[in-house]
């Protein structure tokens, strides 16, 4: 077992635990460390085990746990904050690191032409669906104050959420079609499962919808509480700037919230996993790596 994943399995079983160390992993400061010194903190904690935490931490933030890769800089979890801050090419950016911090097995390592066009055809459907709220209101200048509503403050929230579960199900469903790799108590691979993949899949979509629905509803309705006050009314230039620093500040926290929310090293019970691959083991347990 990586140890990575043996790190999240003895230090990560409680949310608190988890969100101190992606609080740690999600350091911008981190992005910053030179391919060499990466492999060299891997090549380290090969060799010395998992104790060495300033290795360790630079790899769970540049390295791929199962596949062993090393993420593109952009695509590394303390990136996610700075690059999706401004919205600009959100759903291709959330695009590239749910595929980046996906968990693949040796067989699926390679990007086809279909996943390609799958993910270029997600990442262009939700930037569309995403956008209609504003077009419907500009194209067909709504007036009614309940449609206003609606449109500008109840829908942006939920959809956004839909959307991000909807990027990831589609851009990491090769992992639900073709399965995640599941071990045993000890570490061993017993075998690809797809039940595990689709478990995996779930819940990261789960835990995004959670991460920016919740940055995208959250200023809206306290901005709609803030801006009745007598000194906001006299500065309604300061709205769209205050927002923006709002939604920035959800994210920050939000991040390590929903990667801590549920465990990086996921658990599956023996009922769920294929009876071909439990046959061979008497595990009533085995555990995946989720990906983030």
């Amino acid at each position: 077992m990586d140890w990575n994943l043996q790190f999240w399995q003895s230090e990560g079983k409680t949310f608190p635990q988890r969100f101190y160390h992606w609080i740690d992993i999600l350091d911008p400061l981190l992005l910053l460390k030179p391919t060499k010194e990466i492999e060299r903190s891997r090549a380290l904690l090969l060799t010395s085990g998992p104790d060495i935490t300033e290795s360790l931490q630079n790899e769970e933030a540049s390295v791929n746990p199962v596949t062993g890769n090393i993420i593109p800089t952009i695509f590394r979890p303390p990136a996610f904050l700075p690059v999706t801050a401004p919205l600009a090419l959100f759903h291709a950016c959330t695009g590239g690191f749910n595929l980046a911090n996906g968990s693949l097995t040796e067989d699926t390592k390679e990007f086809p032409v279909k996943q390609m066009l799958l993910s270029t055809g997600a990442v262009l459907y939700c930037a569309f669906v995403g956008a209609l709220p504003h077009y419907i209101m500009t194209r067909y200048k709504v007036q009614n104050p309940s449609m206003q509503l609606f449109l500008k403050k109840i829908l942006p929230g939920p959809l956004t959420a839909i959307l991000c579960a909807f990027n990831v199900l589609v851009i990491r469903g090769r992992e639900s079609e073709n399965g995640i790799e599941i071990m045993d108590s000890k570490g061993s691979i017993v075998g690809v499962s797809q039940n595990a993949g689709e478990k995996a899949v779930r819940e990261t979509a789960l835990s995004r919808a959670l991460l920016f629905g919740t940055a995208v509803c959250i200023p809206d309705v306290v901005l709609d509480y803030v801006k009745r006050t007598n000194v906001l009314r006299r500065n309604l230039f300061v709205l769209g700037p205050l927002r923006a620093v709002m939604m920035i500040s959800i994210l920050g926290l939000m991040i390590p919230v929903s990667f801590s929310w549920i465990p990086q090293l996921g658990t599956i019970q023996r009922s769920l996993i294929e009876p071909q691959i439990i046959s061979s083991t008497e595990e009533t347990e085995f555990f995946y790596s989720r990906g983030i």
